[in-house]
């Protein structure tokens, strides 16, 4: 068995992976496509690598385990907020298909520029790069009917909450001593159901306007 069969079994056996389409997933994007040369020999090891500017591909199973709070279905329009290598994005663009798109917004144009690469040496084409702001969100798309943030909040942008379409799902991490993920659920119009996961550590969500 290879080492990146033997992390998806590790994922499996943990529980954190649960979902045929994200398993397939994983299987048919390869996160050595998305990490530097150097790391390659790490790519399936379950921990963040460095992809430069302070920035990191994040750990696998931390990945499966907001995709799997996310339920991203066919067709659905997702945002990738903070996109970075370009990983998750290839990731989400699977699961939602050909009928499907993913707005993938970074806010650091050499990461945007490296994680748009690596993306376009997958099979897909239903995602779009943006050079921009992710703590604005992407109005322009709007709205979501998931956001994925790969990167700290202090608080959840209300940008991003507006965005979310009705149904919507919105995981974010929180930059708090518990070190939460935020599973926020819109469930009607100022209906809101909000879930906790404790335990994780990513870099700062920037605001460039604070």
């Amino acid at each position: 068995m290879d080492q990146r069969a033997l992390l998806i079994k590790m994922m499996e056996a943990s529980g954190i992976l649960k979902s045929t389409s994200i398993k397939e997933a994983l299987l048919t994007i390869d996160r050595k496509n998305f990490v530097l040369p150097k790391y390659m020999d790490y790519a399936y090891i379950d921990r963040p690598l460095p992809i430069g500017k302070g920035q990191t591909i994040s750990q696998p199973s931390t990945v499966v385990f907001m995709l799997e709070l996310l339920e991203v279905k066919k067709d659905h329009r997702v945002l990738d907020a903070g996109s970075g290598s370009g990983w998750t994005t290839a990731l989400l663009s699977h699961l939602v298909g050909p009928e499907g798109e993913v707005v993938a917004v970074e806010l650091l144009e050499a990461i945007k520029n490296f994680g748009e690469g690596n993306f376009n040496n997958s099979p897909y084409q239903n995602a779009v790069f943006i050079h921009g702001n992710a703590y604005k969100g992407y109005p322009q798309k709007a709205p979501f009917d998931r956001i994925l943030v790969s990167a700290g909040a202090a608080q959840v942008p209300p940008a991003l909450v507006s965005q979310l379409a009705p149904g919507g799902k919105l995981v974010i991490p929180l930059q708090d001593p518990e070190g939460n993920l935020l599973l926020l659920e819109k469930l009607g119009e100022d209906d809101y159901r909000k879930s906790y996961y404790p335990g994780f550590v990513f870099v700062p969500f920037v605001d460039t306007e604070e």
